[in-house]
């Protein structure tokens, strides 16, 4: 399937984790969400998906999302696609902190709660895209988005990256 994320998923200490190798469809990536969130439906995977990935659309560029979007599953892209900027250039230019708030209401769960799912998304997203495109989405991004891309589902993140920029 071109333009497609290909990984498998191998057992690990924290029940399973995303290779490089086959492709990852709709029920895996919310499936590994689930799993490494600690949430207790799909339905609840589902919308802290939505949640991470519509704010993270609005934050980068229109070509960016689409690109980023190109790699997921089509469900799952969408949430990107829908909320790119309307034209060409960057998105909205908010804080690290705006970003937890806009996911927060989204997702419609307690911030600390929505900040760990958040970093759970990014982190299955970037195990389920190729070519190292997450680290060209993490470019758009200020220094103080750091530790959101780096903390991932088992990290910490440090209170100095929690500033806004």
């Amino acid at each position: 399937m071109p333009g497609r994320s290909w990984v498998t998923f191998q057992p690990g200490s924290d029940g399973a984790t995303l290779t490089r190798g086959r492709y990852v469809d709709h029920d895996q990536f919310i499936g590994q969400v689930q799993h490494r969130g600690r949430l207790g439906s799909r339905g609840d995977a589902e919308r802290a998906t939505r949640a991470t990935l519509e704010t993270l659309a609005e934050r980068m560029a229109d070509g960016a999302a689409h690109n980023l979007a190109a790699q997921l599953p089509s469900e799952i892209g969408e949430h990107l696609r829908r909320h790119a900027p309307d034209h060409a250039g960057t998105g909205e230019p908010f804080s690290l902190d705006e970003f937890f708030e806009r996911v927060t209401e989204r997702e419609g769960v307690d911030q600390p709660d929505a900040v760990f799912h958040a970093r759970v998304v990014l982190e299955v997203t970037d195990e389920a895209t190729t070519g190292g495109l997450m680290g060209k989405v993490r470019e758009q991004f200020p220094g103080s988005f750091d530790g959101l891309f780096d903390a991932g589902s088992t990290g910490r993140m440090p209170p100095e990256n929690r500033s806004p920029q």
